[in-house]
C-alpha cells in the first residue's frame, strides 16, 4: 500500500500510544481493521509492552502435528517454493493451524532467530490475538480473510519491525483449518507480498480438495471391496469387453483365479454349460438372469465342472460406454442352506420334549442318546404313532450335524416315479415334465447334516439300490446327470414294518438294512408306557387347551379308562382323543363321557360284556349325584334326546340305555 511510508508509521505510532494511554484522539485515519483489532487485543488484556505468548510442549506439539499432518504435508512445498522467491531477502514463512499455533516454519537463519529472540516465535507458539495481540495470523483468523500488518499496526510493541502479510486456508467446507503467514522487516513491504500468499493459500486449498477427492474415492473404493469381500457369493465385475475389473476372495477361491487374473477376459479362465450363454458379451444377453444353476468348467483343469447357482446384472444405462456386468456365483451348499432354512427344515425337538418317566421310555431315551454321540447310520424302530420321528430328530440335536438340516423325507408317501428324483435330484431336461433348471434332491438339501428316511420300509427296490450307492459312496448323481457330488449327510430311518419279514419276502435289501441299521432304536409302544399315559394325558391337555380357558381337569374315571385301553395309534390317538376332550367338554373337566366310544369299551371301566352293568356298579343307588345318571343326563343333553347317539356316546346298546332311564326315571323327551 502506498501510505506504508515514514510519515504514516509516525501518526500509527503516536495514536498507538493514545491508544494504549486510554486517550481519547482522533483514530479515524487507521484501517479500521487494524483500529477493531486494537480493541480486541486491549479487550484481551494483550500488555502491549511486554512480548508474551503461549508455547507447546514437546509432547503437545507431536499431537498437532499429528491432527494437522495432511495440512502441513501439502503447505510445504508451497512454502518452500514462495521461499525461493524471497529467500536471502530477510523474510520467513510461517503456517499455523485454525487457532493460530505455529506448525511450520521457513526462512532465513537469521531472522528466524532474531523473531525467537524479539517476539518468542518458534514452533508451538500461540499467534492468536488472545495472545500476541494485532498480528496478521492472529488477525486474518479473526476476520477470516487475507491482511496485511505494517510495522507500528501491530498492538505489541516488540512485532513493530515486522511487515506481516497473512491468509486463512479454507478446506472444501468453507472452514478455516489454518494460516499461512509470510513474515520481514517493515523496510521491505510491498502489496505484491500479500498477493504472493494468497496465491500460495489459494493453491494448497485446491489441492487439499483434490485429495479429499482422491480420498473419497479411495474410501469408496475400499468400501466396495470390504462389501464384496463380505458378502458370501463369488462375485465378479467385468467391463463390456468381458474383461475382469474385480473378483472377490470367493469368487477367486471358487474358480481357482490367480492374481493376473485380472484385466483378462473370462472365457480364457472358465467355460459355461447351457442354459446360460457361452458368454456374457451384451450382444448375446437381451436381459438380465437371475440364479440359474449351471455347470462351471475351469480352463485346462481335467476336474468335473463346478456346479453354482449363477446370477448376471448389467450395471449403468444401457445408452452408456461405461456399463459393466456383475457375476454373482453361490455354491450349491450355501443355496441348499438357504433353501433349508425357508423351507424349514430344522429339527425344533430335543431329549427334553420326551414326556415319560417309564422303564421303557428311560432305556429308549438312553439308547437314543447314546446314537446321537455317534456319526453311524441309525434305524428306529416302532408302531405307527409312537413318535419316530420326535426321537430322529432329538439324536440329529444331540449330535455333531445339529449345526446342518434336518431333511425329513416319507418314503411312503411319494409315488414309485417320483421318490428317486425326491431323494437325488434331477438334471433339467431329464425326464418329460422335468424343470429345465434341474433340482436338488433331498440328499444335497441335507448336505452337512441328517436325512430322515421315514417309512422306509416301503421303499421300492430299484430305489434301495441307488440309495445303497450313496451309502457306500457318500456320493449322489442326479438323474440325467454326469458327474457325483460328494456329500456329508447322516442317514436316519424309520420303519414300523418287520424289516426281517420284508427281506424274507425279497421286499427289502438284506445289505441295505444291514448299512441302515448300524444303531437301533426301538420306540415302545404306548401300552408298554403304563405309567406315561397320565403324563403325556396331562401334557396334550396343557399344550392343547386355550389358554384363554379355566385351567382343565382330568377325573380319575379318565385316568383309569386311558391307562386300559390297548392305544393301537399309540400317542398321536392319545393327543386326538385328549384334543376332542378339550373341544367338547362345556367346563373344566374332562370325564368320562367325553372320551370316544372305543375308548371307553376297550377300556375295563366299561367294555362289551359288562355294558349291562357298567352304570349299575357306578351308581348303586338312586342318587341325583350319582355317576350313572349324570351320564345319562349329559349324553341325552348332548345329543338332543336321541337315543341311538346317546347310546353310542355311552358305548351301551340302545336296550341297555331305555333300561337305565327307566331305573332313574328319566324322560328322554324332555331334551328333544
Amino acid at each position: 500500500m502506498s501510505h506504508f511510508d515514514y510519515e504514516y508509521r509516525q501518526r500509527v505510532h503516536e495514536a498507538w500510544e493514545n491508544f494504549v494511554s486510554h486517550n481519547d484522539v482522533d483514530y479515524s485515519f487507521i484501517r479500521p481493521e487494524i483500529y477493531e483489532s486494537w480493541k480486541r487485543s486491549r479487550d484481551y488484556g494483550v500488555d502491549p509492552s511486554e512480548t508474551k505468548t503461549s508455547i507447546l510442549n514437546n509432547e503437545d506439539i507431536k499431537k498437532r502435528h499429528k491432527a494437522n499432518s495432511l495440512l502441513i504435508e501439502t503447505a510445504r512445498p508451497y512454502m518452500e517454493n514462495l521461499y525461493s522467491v524471497v529467500k536471502d531477502s530477510g523474510f520467513y514463512l510461517i503456517l499455523s493451524d485454525q487457532e493460530g499455533i505455529v506448525l511450520d516454519l521457513i526462512g532465513d537463519e537469521d531472522i528466524i532467530n532474531e523473531g525467537r529472540r524479539r517476539s518468542l516465535l518458534v514452533v508451538g507458539a500461540n499467534r492468536s490475538e488472545a495472545f500476541c495481540g494485532t498480528n496478521a495470523i492472529g488477525t486474518s483468523l479473526v476476520m477470516k480473510k487475507p491482511i496485511q500488518i505494517w510495522g507500528d499496526e501491530h498492538y505489541i510493541e516488540a512485532h513493530k519491525n515486522y511487515a506481516c502479510s497473512a491468509a486463512p486456508i479454507l478446506n472444501q467446507a468453507g472452514n478455516i483449518i489454518g494460516c499461512l503467514d509470510l513474515t520481514g522487516n517493515y523496510t521491505d513491504i510491498h502489496t505484491h507480498t500479500l498477493g504472493m500468499v494468497i496465491g500460495a493459500v489459494d493453491g494448497i486449498a485446491k489441492e487439499l480438495k483434490i485429495r479429499s477427492a482422491y480420498e473419497e474415492i479411495e474410501a469408496m473404493c475400499a468400501q466396495r471391496s470390504s462389501i464384496l469381500e463380505s458378502v458370501s457369493s463369488g462375485l465378479i465385475l467385468l467391463n463390456k469387453n468381458s474383461q475382469i475389473i474385480q473378483a472377490n476372495g470367493n469368487a477367486r477361491r471358487m474358480l481357482n483365479f490367480g492374481e493376473d487374473a485380472i484385466g483378462r477376459n473370462i472365457f480364457e479362465l472358465i467355460s459355461i454349460d447351457e442354459p446360460v450363454h457361452y458368454d456374457f458379451s451384451f450382444d448375446s444377453i437381451e436381459k438380465e438372469i437371475f440364479n440359474k444353476e449351471t455347470n462351471i468348467y475351469l480352463t485346462g483343469s481335467a476336474l468335473p465342472p463346478i456346479k453354482f447357482s449363477m446370477s448376471v446384472h448389467f450395471v449403468g444405462d444401457p445408452s452408456s460406454h461405461n456399463r459393466s456386468i456383475v457375476v454373482r456365483l453361490d455354491e450349491s451348499k450355501q443355496i441348499n442352506k438357504l433353501v433349508n432354512k425357508v423351507g424349514g427344515f430344522r429339527a425344533s425337538f430335543t431329549f427334553s420334549s420326551i414326556v415319560g418317566n417309564s422303564a421303557a421310555t428311560k432305556k429308549m431315551v438312553d439308547t437314543s442318546m447314546r446314537a446321537a454321540q455317534s456319526s453311524a447310520n441309525v434305524l428306529i424302530s416302532g408302531e405307527s404313532g409312537t413318535g419316530k420321528e420326535l426321537i430322529a430328530q432329538s439324536i440329529h440335536n444331540n449330535s455333531s450335524f445339529a449345526k446342518g438340516p434336518f431333511v425329513p423325507i416319507n418314503c411312503g408317501a411319494l409315488p414309485k416315479g417320483l421318490i428317486e428324483s425326491e431323494l437325488f435330484g434331477y438334471e433339467g431336461g431329464a425326464f418329460t415334465g422335468a424343470s429345465k433348471e434341474g433340482n436338488p434332491g433331498k440328499f444335497e438339501l441335507a448336505d452337512g447334516g441328517t436325512i430322515f428316511l421315514d417309512e422306509i420300509g416301503d421303499m421300492p427296490l430299484d430305489v434301495q439300490v441307488t440309495l445303497l450307492r450313496v451309502i457306500e459312496t457318500k456320493e449322489v448323481v442326479r438323474i440325467g446327470g454326469k458327474y457325483p457330488k460328494k456329500i456329508d449327510v447322516r442317514i436316519i430311518a424309520a420303519t414300523n414294518r418287520n424289516l426281517f419279514d420284508a427281506i424274507e419276502a425279497k421286499t427289502f435289501r438284506e445289505d441295505l438294512f444291514y448299512r441302515l441299521n448300524v444303531l437301533s432304536v426301538n420306540v415302545p409302544p404306548l401300552r408298554e408306557r403304563d405309567n406315561d399315559i397320565a403324563l403325556l394325558a396331562d401334557y396334550f391337555v396343557q399344550t392343547l387347551n386355550n389358554p384363554q380357558r379355566r385351567r382343565m381337569h382330568i377325573t380319575d374315571e379318565v385316568y383309569q379308562a386311558l391307562k386300559r385301553y390297548r392305544w393301537p395309534g399309540n400317542i398321536r390317538e392319545l393327543e386326538n382323543v385328549m384334543e376332542r376332550a378339550i373341544n367338547i367338554t362345556d367346563d373344566d373337566s374332562i370325564r368320562l363321557e367325553h372320551l370316544p366310544r372305543q375308548v371307553i369299551q376297550g377300556s375295563t371301566v366299561l367294555t362289551a360284556s359288562a355294558e349291562d352293568s357298567s352304570l349299575e356298579s357306578l351308581k348303586p343307588g338312586y342318587n341325583l349325584k350319582s355317576t350313572g345318571y349324570q351320564l345319562i343326563l349329559s349324553s341325552l343333553e348332548k345329543c338332543d334326546g336321541n337315543i341311538k347317539e346317546a347310546a353310542e356316546l355311552l358305548g351301551i346298546s340302545r336296550r341297555t340305555l331305555y333300561r337305565k332311564m327307566d331305573h332313574y326315571e328319566i324322560d328322554y323327551k324332555k331334551y328333544r
